[in-house]
């Protein structure tokens, strides 16, 4: 008699997951929610769905913090094994300028996603739709109730493929937290990240810059630095360039109020190349459409440079080309996190085995963004789903 496996959850992890579980030796169920697999998949796809990054394997790694707990797993089943693996289930990709890895261009987020269901549904894996689950039962099998009752579900296997708490339109709202909580499971509270942060712009500013990107620029916090592009909003900024961050920003944030934001708008020009543009300025012209013209910046740069410098500095060359190459900014705090692309927290890395079982509770596994891990945006958050759901079938697989 076949062993049963019961995934709760039917998002990227418990996807990849299922496609990959041998069904000549399980009986496979996935129990969702929602009325339809794979919502958070399609949301994440709406600008273009970034599959994983082609980066090297040894800086790929260095993306994941922290980075020892996927080490292992990445190692058996790597950005290259991913992008094997799409193309032998008939999704071919390309990779951008950016280096980024995406589906052909033929191929829409629901197409992808259809081979995914399609596969499961080949392999005659059971999917439960509509069907939440409640909590455990004294004997650590699972409750559910669907639109009619509440009922239990025994299973030699239980993963836990639940995703994070963000974009809760698709479901994921990480309200199992203190379900696990609730058992005795350490835990960590969620936090938003890859996400927009809080800057107290002075009124009289947020007129010319709202809804302006800052293109080709270098963006540090702390040690970290980033090149990129964000956007400035009226509630702050946010964006490719200042997402990988997250992590710095908000350990500076708890430790001190706020954390201060450094850009270099001009991060391919060194401080002297950039005084000696300026010293050709010609007094008799208008100096500020002079340095915005021979350094080549945008209003948007000039504007900032204009209000937070003082005119004695802005008048100076060699005060100037600094404050150019060492911009600052305040930032207050987080976004809200139902609008981050990720969160961090939940369940504690501690206390799972290396192939992701929870110690105290044999038999049940944890995967994806219920971990307390955190993962830029560029392909490396649904690298993770992929890595550690290949890697915990591999497991189960050999059993």
């Amino acid at each position: 008699m076949k062993k049963k496996i019961v995934i709760v959850g039917g998002g990227s992890c418990a996807l990849f997951l299922a496609c990959q579980l041998d069904t000549k030796k399980y009986e496979v169920s996935i129990y969702e929610k929602n009325k339809t697999l794979g919502r958070k998949f399609l949301v994440a796809g709406g600008g273009g769905l970034n599959l994983t990054h082609s980066e090297s394997s040894y800086n790929f790694i260095k993306k994941y913090s922290p980075h020892s707990f996927f080490k292992n797993s990445f190692s058996k089943f790597s950005n290259k094994n991913f992008i094997n693996w799409l193309h032998k289930i008939g999704i071919e990709t390309y990779v951008g300028s950016s280096g980024r890895v995406f589906p052909n261009k033929e191929k829409k987020p629901i197409d992808i996603l259809n081979i995914l269901i399609n596969i499961i549904q080949q392999k005659k894996i059971n999917i439960f739709k509509k069907h939440e689950w409640i909590g455990f039962d004294l004997t650590q099998s699972l409750l559910f109730k669907n639109h009619k009752n509440t009922f239990t579900v025994k299973s030699d296997y239980f993963i836990y493929c639940m995703g994070g708490a963000t974009w809760r339109v698709t479901g994921s709202d990480g309200s199992w937290l203190k379900k696990f909580e609730n058992i005795g499971i350490p835990t960590f509270p969620f936090e938003a990240s890859n996400c927009a942060f809080k800057i107290n712009w002075p009124t009289e500013l947020i007129n010319r810059i709202e809804g302006k990107a800052l293109k080709n620029c270098s963006f540090k916090v702390g040690k970290i630095s980033q090149l990129g592009e964000v956007v400035l909003t009226r509630f702050g900024i946010e964006g490719g360039g200042i997402y990988p961050l997250s992590g710095s920003i908000r350990k500076q944030i708890k430790a001190y109020k706020k954390a201060e934001l450094i850009i270099d708008f001009k991060p391919n020009l060194s401080e002297d190349v950039l005084f000696k543009k300026l010293t050709t300025i010609k007094k008799t012209k208008n100096y500020s459409q002079q340095v915005l013209t021979l350094l080549n910046l945008n209003p948007t740069q000039l504007s900032l440079l204009k209000y937070y410098t003082s005119k004695e500095v802005f008048i100076m060359p060699n005060l100037l080309v600094k404050a150019i190459k060492n911009f600052k900014l305040e930032l207050k705090e987080t976004g809200p996190i139902d609008e981050a692309i990720s969160s961090v927290g939940g369940i504690d890395l501690k206390i799972l085995t290396p192939h992701f079982e929870l110690k105290s509770f044999s038999n049940h596994f944890v995967i994806g963004e219920m971990l307390n891990y955190d993962a830029p945006t560029g392909g490396y958050l649904l690298q993770s789903c992929y890595t550690m759901s290949s890697y915990l079938s591999n497991y189960l697989n050999s059993q």
